[in-house]
């Protein structure tokens, strides 16, 4: 699969109009012998076959390359983003979930209620509203209410500027993910292990874990993708709140054609992709034993 991902991708960023050192042929004071030594030195002047197999046989050994734009290496590029990422993403991840497991949760049990369809109703906005736009929407509360300097929230690593990525993506995601918790729980509650525990005079608290336990299956589903999405979910509410993570990089590394950063990227994101499926199918397997050991390896 990774490799399936990273050839394919390869192809469309050397198909891409345009090239890293396009300025530079333009500039007059560099001549082409400079410009064909440089292309030399990042091997960009062997054939494209060649030029991704040497790529991938570096990549498997976890030598990304060398970014062409920051002049550094790629490795070292990604490691020092992606903790500046995970600062954003696990804690809106943390809040987006719990918040959509409560509040479906509750929408459930209190089916038709008032109370269930303000949180539909809440939760469709959430739907409907993308991280980035969110991201908008929280800068111009904050501007209009004065509540936190607008300039402190947009620059620097600190608390206040953390704050508008993490409450941007948690805001705009938990709203599926709380009609997906209902949708499931609305199911066990009609099922017969449900009518059976309620005619069994079984504790409600013993009910209410049971279908509780059963309502994490397909969160648990998600985690794979989830954690996949640590990195690149993140990316366009990075790029609106000028949060120095991952999606600020990978939009430089877009623009100006920097294929080793790109692919690095790529390749990072496709291994998080894999793992993150391998974890989500353990921990289904560890939630619910009807699951066969065969159908998870």
């Amino acid at each position: 699969m990774v490799i399936a991902i990273s050839f394919f991708s390869f192809l469309a960023i050397n198909f891409a109009p345009g090239g890293f050192f396009d300025q530079l042929k333009l500039n007059p004071s560099v001549s082409q012998e400079t410009i064909k030594q440089l292309e030399a030195f990042y091997g960009l002047d062997k054939p494209l076959l060649i030029r991704y197999a040497d790529w991938l046989w570096n990549a498997l050994r976890f030598n990304l390359g060398y970014s062409i734009e920051y002049n550094e290496s790629v490795k070292k590029l990604i490691l020092e983003r992606i903790p500046n990422t995970l600062m954003v993403s696990i804690p809106s991840a943390f809040l987006s979930w719990s918040l959509a497991f409560v509040l479906g949760v509750l929408s459930a049990f209190k089916k038709d209620s008032v109370l269930d369809k303000i949180i539909q109703g809440v939760s469709y906005i959430s739907m409907s509203i993308p991280s980035f736009v969110m991201g908008f929407l929280i800068m111009m509360f904050f501007y209009k209410t004065h509540l936190v300097n607008i300039s402190d929230m947009l620059s620097g690593i600190n608390i206040k500027h953390l704050m508008l990525p993490v409450s941007a993506l948690a805001l705009s995601s938990f709203g599926g993910l709380s009609r997906l918790v209902r949708a499931n729980v609305l199911e066990i509650l009609n099922s017969p292990m449900y009518i059976f525990l309620k005619a069994s005079k079984v504790r409600q608290s013993t009910i209410i874990i049971h279908v509780l336990r059963n309502a994490l299956s397909p969160f648990i589903i998600l985690l794979g993708y989830e954690f996949s999405s640590l990195i690149s979910g993140a990316a366009l509410v990075e790029i609106v709140t000028n949060w120095p993570g991952m999606g600020l990089l990978i939009l430089n590394a877009v623009l100006s054609k920097d294929l080793f950063l790109v692919m690095g990227s790529l390749y990072v994101g496709s291994i998080m992709l894999i793992v993150g499926n391998i974890i989500a199918d353990m921990l289904l397997f560890l939630n619910d034993p009807r699951i066969k050991r065969e159908h998870i390896i």
